[in-house]
């Protein structure tokens, strides 16, 4: 079979799954955009010439937050889009950018709306964060002769198995792609494996060692937690369902041995955090909405960081970071935000999204690993008792950080020569 087939073949699947596609995708809507975005209706680029950047939700858009940052500074008088998948995504977007960007949802992949979007958009670079390839939106791309990025490539071994197992399919999108900067030399080898021209795959490292502190972010935590007193505080991020009461568990442990402890639960996923409050009521736990903007007095045992974008002023106000998804088989979030600024970091084992950072991070001593509630509370006990051990371990993940950065450099030098290349500025064929 080949390549053109196996797309033709997707696209009939497609076709026959588009009632329970579209019903998916209906949840992820915001007031200020149309439905019919996922079908490619946007308002035509017309002005400027346009840069497309793809995050498909929260996680791709902290991700890729350096990279924006740096192809706004970059091309001033290029327009900047960011489409997402979510609507978390969306939010965090406007949060983070507010104007300076626009944002559309992503088109579902029928060849027709991908056509439509691309007409509309008419970018002269598409960079994907991560890793979200459609196959009839690569083909569109290379038939208006628009390069396609990977920025950040990576395939955790359950994506490699899923992709290899289609694998017609997977050679002729790869080879739509005309450069993938992977974040790592296992995923290189995965992508090359699946059909990517080696030529075209680059090892550049993880974006995620190239986040940005912010001052202002950082003086707020300092603000808050100056006004919460000398307690220990520990948070515990991004969670999911199942491992919420592991937290609570490994919360109560500790309060046992130090009573004033001070937990700041921030859930994964906006739509759970009444049912996390309510579920930290029935633990007992004395409860604070940061959303409400009520003071955190000595009797509050545990804070809700029920808002969106407040995650690393959070990480910045605790002792002790356990990051989420981790100890449920979700594969982990970004360990990087607080080792980045210091903070000691827990993990569970389940870390398949990020294996070759979490394996950096505990092979400099900058990443404690735990099973279960018991092994949580019991290694927050020994490092909220311990100055010394718990300031080493975040002195650690703030070394490993500094010294992995230029990811962002890497592909920044690669995105400029893309950019740089007549042929690609001004397209002499006909676009269809």
């Amino acid at each position: 079979m080949t390549p053109w087939l196996a797309r033709r073949l997707y696209t009939l699947l497609l076709y026959l799954f588009s009632p329970l596609i579209w019903w998916r995708v209906w949840r992820e809507w915001l007031p200020t955009h149309a439905r019919r975005e996922r079908l490619g209706f946007i308002p035509a680029t017309r002005e400027h010439r346009c840069l497309w950047l793809h995050a498909a939700s929260v996680g791709e858009v902290v991700t890729a937050t350096p990279l924006i940052r740096a192809l706004l500074a970059d091309h001033p008088g290029h327009a900047l889009v960011v489409t997402t998948m979510t609507a978390t995504g969306a939010e965090r977007v406007r949060q983070t950018f507010g104007d300076s960007v626009r944002h559309h949802f992503l088109p579902l992949d029928f060849p027709g709306a991908t056509r439509r979007f691309l007409r509309r958009l008419d970018p002269q670079l598409a960079i994907i964060a991560e890793t979200e390839l459609w196959p009839n939106l690569l083909a569109a791309c290379r038939r208006r002769q628009i390069p396609v990025v990977v920025a950040n490539a990576r395939l955790s071994p359950g994506a490699f198995r899923l992709y290899r197992r289609f694998a017609t399919l997977s050679r002729g999108m790869l080879e739509d792609v005309t450069w993938i900067g992977a974040k790592s030399p296992r995923d290189a080898e995965r992508f090359v494996e699946l059909g990517a021209p080696p030529s075209r795959v680059a090892v550049t490292g993880a974006l995620k060692f190239d986040l940005s502190l912010d001052d202002r972010v950082r003086k707020e935590s300092e603000r808050l937690r100056e006004q919460w007193g000398r307690r220990p505080v520990w948070i515990a991020g991004s969670t999911h369902p199942g491992e919420d009461e592991q937290v609570l568990a490994a919360h109560a442990r500790l309060r046992r041995r130090f009573h004033d402890a001070l937990l700041i639960l921030v859930p994964r996923h906006p739509q759970r955090f009444d049912d996390v409050d309510a579920l930290c009521r029935r633990y007992g736990e004395q409860v604070t909405r940061l959303s409400a903007n009520e003071s955190v007095t000595t009797r509050t045992t545990l804070l809700l960081g029920d808002t969106m974008g407040d995650l690393m002023k959070l990480y910045g106000c605790a002792d002790v970071a356990f990051v989420g998804g981790s100890l449920v088989p979700i594969g982990g979030h970004n360990l990087l935000e607080p080792a980045a600024l210091g903070v000691a970091v827990v993990s569970g084992p389940y870390l398949d999204n990020l294996r070759e950072i979490a394996d950096t991070l505990a092979e400099s001593g900058a990443r404690l690993e735990v099973n279960d509630a018991d092994s949580l509370g019991e290694t927050l006990i020994a490092l909220l008792g311990n100055d010394d051990r718990r300031s080493r371990l975040g002195e650690a993940g703030r070394a490993v950080v500094a010294a992995n950065r230029g990811a962002l450099a890497r592909t920044r030098q690669k995105i400029e020569g893309i950019l740089s290349e007549a042929s690609l500025l001004e397209r002499s064929l006909p676009k269809s």
